[in-house]
């Protein structure tokens, strides 16, 4: 399978890759890191380092990483990272209305939950974590839709920066997650009307 133009995702079969929880989570360790051998990922993610070889030849079978052969020691040496540095983009409507796409979108939008929900949970834990930090931030504000637009734009540059100025392996530097979510009040008047009708 080729990889998916630009990032996004058009396949149903690759949105179901994505949503298997230990490939996701190579997935965020390949982009906060940069290459990364399977050796790595297995330390990291602390799994056997014959299962982290399989799911990153599940991922590359589906366009979602490839090899860095300039960052291998020799020709044996695999070395990973994400096919497209800028992320992926999913359109969950237009997946939803492939083939297989409803089943798909299920189970990723449930997985994707379920992350969400172990973050925030986290997050709010008062537990310390040595050598870390956590932060919590919440705000409201008065949008356009257009203004949301460029609101999201300048986020994403943002932290497209942070990324490439911390990649790498480093002993120092572990992954962090950051997880926003842009949208109108959930309990926004528009909102219930749509629900009422």
């Amino acid at each position: 399978m080729t990889s998916e133009s630009g990032g996004r995702i058009h396949d149903p079969r690759v949105l179901r890759a994505v949503a298997h929880p230990v490939r996701n989570r190579i997935l965020s360790e390949l982009s906060a890191t940069g290459t990364m051998r399977a050796a790595d990922v297995a330390r990291e993610l602390e799994i056997p380092a014959n299962q982290a070889s399989f799911h990153l030849r599940q991922l590359a079978k589906y366009g979602l990483v490839e090899e860095a052969p300039e960052e291998a020691r020799d020709k044996r040496d695999r070395v990973w990272k994400v096919a497209d540095e800028r992320g992926m983009r999913v359109n969950l409507a237009e997946l939803e209305a492939s083939p297989g796409g409803k089943a798909a979108v299920s189970v990723f939008v449930r997985t994707a939950i379920a992350k969400g929900y172990r973050m925030i949970e986290q997050a709010y834990s008062t537990e310390p974590v040595e050598g870390t930090m956590r932060m919590v931030s919440d705000h409201s504000l008065r949008l356009t839709k257009q203004e949301a637009g460029e609101l999201a734009a300048e986020l994403d540059e943002l932290i497209s920066a942070w990324g490439a100025r911390t990649r790498g392996r480093s002993d120092e530097r572990r992954t962090y997650q950051l997880f926003l979510a842009l949208q109108p009040h959930p309990d926004s008047v528009a909102d219930r009307r749509d629900d009422e009708s």
